[in-house]
């Protein structure tokens, strides 16, 4: 499956995976300095009018996010940085994971941005010029977050690839695993797309494995996971998660669920282990 970000900003996915990553940051902030290590950071910004047009799937997504009421407290964080970002109101420009994280940066706060390719890569170092605890690096996240999170204070890793190559979901587990158990109090959140049961089972497997023998699964599913063609929902599963996470894990899931999805559609929160 190919998730590229430009192609699905703003889409039900995004949703779920900004705001979790919103409360996941401002809980590890509240532990002391944290340095954010992003292994597929993306453009940082998008316009809703270019890619994601052609999907339309940030209509069926941020759109309706923004027109919806009784947005509870998670959902509606995410809110107010889309509005802030649209102060003339609509929704054309969405923030990526970089400039969401870049923007509560506290001033002993660190986030460093990984992207492979080099077009991309010059749009992140733009959205993040006027944030100068952010940083953009070339090169191959995965690697280059092991290095990165074994020399920082408070490390708290997004690992969110666009599941191009066939060896992602691998690497991902891998990265993750390698990660949190040379550092217990890292945060290592991963994004995974929902095809079908089987590959995320492997990718859990995989983790397993590797030595994560407990960690945090927020599913969210818009529909039911018979066509593995199709991106049926998404996950976000987190390793060492701070107290709360599963209650903010199920206001999440369950709003996406409930607001966006259709016949079948259900969220899951659950412990592995």
């Amino acid at each position: 499956m190919n998730y590229r970000h430009s192609f699905h900003a703003g889409n039900f996915a995004d949703i779920v995976k900004h705001a979790l990553l919103l409360w996941l940051l401002q809980r590890r902030q509240a532990q002391g300095p944290v340095s954010v290590i992003d292994t597929h950071a993306g453009a940082g910004l998008y316009d809703l009018a270019g890619d994601a047009a052609r999907s339309k799937e940030a209509e069926a997504g941020v759109a309706r996010l923004m027109a919806a009421d009784d947005r509870p407290p998670l959902i509606e964080a995410l809110a107010a940085e889309v509005a802030r970002l649209n102060p003339e109101g609509g929704v054309r420009l969405y923030p990526g994971s970089p400039l969401l994280i870049a923007g509560r940066l506290g001033e002993e706060d660190r986030y460093v941005g990984f992207e492979l390719h080099p077009p991309v890569l010059d749009l992140l170092t733009e959205a993040l010029e006027a944030f100068p605890q952010a940083m953009a690096q070339g090169g191959d996240g995965y690697d280059q977050a092991r290095t990165w999170a074994a020399e920082a204070t408070g490390a708290f890793v997004l690992i969110d690839p666009p599941f191009e190559q066939p060896d992602d979901y691998h690497r991902a587990a891998d990265t993750a695993a390698a990660i949190a158990r040379a550092d217990p109090r890292a945060t290592v959140a991963i994004w995974t797309p929902l095809k079908d049961m089987e590959t995320f089972d492997g990718f859990l497997r995989r983790l397993d494995q590797a030595g994560i023998k407990r960690a945090l699964v927020a599913e969210a599913r818009l529909r039911p996971l018979t066509d593995p063609m199709k991106m049926n929902g998404c996950a976000v599963v987190v390793l060492n998660p701070p107290p709360g996470a599963e209650a903010a894990a199920n206001e999440v899931c369950g709003w996406v669920t409930a607001t966006l999805g259709g016949d079948g559609a259900r969220s899951e929160v659950w412990f592995t282990g």
